[in-house]
């Protein structure tokens, strides 16, 4: 029904209105305790095969929603109800800012594609902790922290610090972006010394806490062997608790619609079905060169339940969707978490 009845008059709107618009509608619809009740009836899948326990966190059931979604911490909620173990809210920084000129999400249909410049548009991480408190979490929320587009990259270490603060008692892990393609200077940060400065920094700011949060590092999929390996050695060093594989890309290769669209779109993040192998290949490796001792959240072009499947056999303990909710639509949490059951017999 998706699909065939409601994808094709929602792709017929802008994308971030729509996306704007499906959540007002998630919003209000799942205050009505018969539509949660319902939802969760029709959309959630519950079973101890399902459980993982990672970062010292239980989920549930392996399956996420990847930061982007829900960027001010207004929907994590109502997307409890369709089968999700947590949601990451974010990406925050420390003041609001309101991102690149609009538009700046397209789809790529023929592709099963996004692409997205959104630059971080936010209110603030004091908005977004205030929205935390307002609305208690009913499933595991991990906090996407970034800096501000204005902030050189030599301050950026305060930036990360502050959302740090300010969100530590409101959220249940942490993820540091510094891949996202759409910050100017931004993935400069994955760097090997400007990376190993700004994580010792958020690593001591944790220790100090009477009980640190797990901190997770998210990554390109553009990135090398050589640069993957320093990221491997920096996350062993510094004690992160894991690694999300991966951001959107920034390569256009391989894609079925036509160049003079692609072309006429510009500048952005490529996600979806393009990114599948990719991302796919990322998790691999780190899980092999480090021996299994970097946990990896599984990211990228997760569009059928086999995509999942194929990160958790790479080597994911837990996989995040976003795109694939946009084509797939309310049951894909559903069919993943079915199918690692089936699996799992």
């Amino acid at each position: 029904m998706y699909k065939h009845l409601i994808r094709p008059v929602l792709f017929c709107f802008d994308a971030e209105k729509v996306h704007y618009f499906v959540g007002f509608l998630l919003r209000h619809l799942t205050r009505c305790p018969l539509i949660v009740r319902l939802c969760k009836k029709l959309f959630t899948v519950e079973h101890p095969a399902l459980h993982r326990n990672l970062f010292g966190l239980h989920f549930p059931n392996p399956v996420g929603v990847a930061a982007g979604f829900d960027k001010e911490g207004l929907l994590y909620n109502a997307l409890s109800c369709f089968g999700f173990s947590h949601v990451e809210v974010g990406t925050v920084t420390p003041k609001g800012q309101p991102g690149n000129p609009k538009p700046r999400i397209f789809r790529l249909p023929d592709d099963g594609a996004l692409i997205n410049r959104m630059g971080f548009n936010n209110h603030g991480v004091d908005i977004l902790a205030e929205n935390l408190r307002r609305n208690k979490p009913k499933l595991i929320v991990g906090g996407n922290i970034g800096k501000n587009t204005l902030t050189p990259n030599h301050e950026a270490i305060g930036d990360y610090c502050r959302s740090f603060e300010v969100l530590f008692d409101l959220v249940d892990y942490f993820v540091v972006n510094v891949s996202c393609p759409n910050i100017a200077n931004l993935t400069k940060l994955q760097d090997k010394d400007e990376l190993l400065s700004l994580l010792n920094a958020i690593q001591n700011l944790n220790k100090s806490m009477p009980s640190p949060k797990p901190v997770l590092l998210k990554i390109a999929p553009d990135l090398n062997e050589i640069q993957l390996d320093e990221i491997i050695e920096i996350v062993l060093e510094t004690g992160l608790n894991g690694i999300i594989a991966t951001n959107t890309t920034t390569t256009r290769s391989n894609l079925n619609s036509p160049v003079s669209k692609v072309e006429k779109i510009g500048n952005g993040g490529l996600s979806g079905m393009p990114l599948t192998q990719r991302s796919t290949e990322v998790i691999r490796y780190i899980h092999q060169r480090s021996e299994g001792k970097i946990p990896i959240i599984g990211v990228g072009g997760i569009i059928k339940p086999e995509d999942a499947i194929r990160k958790i056999q790479a080597g994911a303990s837990l996989v995040q969707i976003y795109t694939g909710f946009v084509y797939e639509g309310p049951f894909i949490a559903k069919r993943i978490n079915k199918m690692l059951l089936k699996n799992a017999r």
